[in-house]
């Protein structure tokens, strides 16, 4: 049987909705530090960072440094809509490439476009009724705790 390769996040989102899931469960349990979470992802420190920055700058999470730094979820980031936030992670790029060095002929009258802007737009909004503590309630919330080697907070 083929697996199906319907709609894609990029690796980036990924890992950020990751992050962010992992720092919802740890509230009230200390601040990790972005290499802390990207250890416990298996991902590189490098590749976190970036992650932890994007979201900083949408307010989802914040960083403190020093002793006693570390990552926290904001309250923004905990109700923050999972449409709105793969939105802003995924960009206002297209399905499809109609443009560019070779731009495609059928650009003008093409109605595929328009059919798979309508089709990225209702994958967003099937995802907007969610929020990050959903995504963290039972039965994930507990996975997630266990995989990390602590308590929820």
């Amino acid at each position: 049987m083929l697996a199906s390769r319907g709609v894609r996040l990029t690796k980036f989102t990924d890992l950020a909705l990751r992050a962010v899931m992992r720092l919802a469960v740890l509230e009230g349990d200390g601040s990790p530090t972005t290499r802390e979470v990207a250890e416990a992802m298996g991902v590189p420190a490098a590749h976190m960072a970036k992650a932890v920055t994007r979201l900083r700058h949408l307010g989802v999470l914040e960083a403190r440094r020093g002793r006693g730094g570390g990552l926290a979820l904001t309250p923004l980031g905990r109700g923050a809509s999972v449409g709105w936030l793969v939105r802003e992670l995924e960009g206002d790029g297209e399905v499809v490439a109609c443009e560019g060095e070779a731009p495609c002929p059928l650009r003008a009258a093409c109605r595929l476009r328009s059919a798979l802007r309508d089709a990225q737009e209702a994958f967003y909004a099937a995802l907007d009724p969610l929020t990050v503590a959903d995504l963290v309630s039972s039965p994930t919330g507990p996975v997630l705790v266990g995989l990390l080697g602590r308590r929820p907070g």
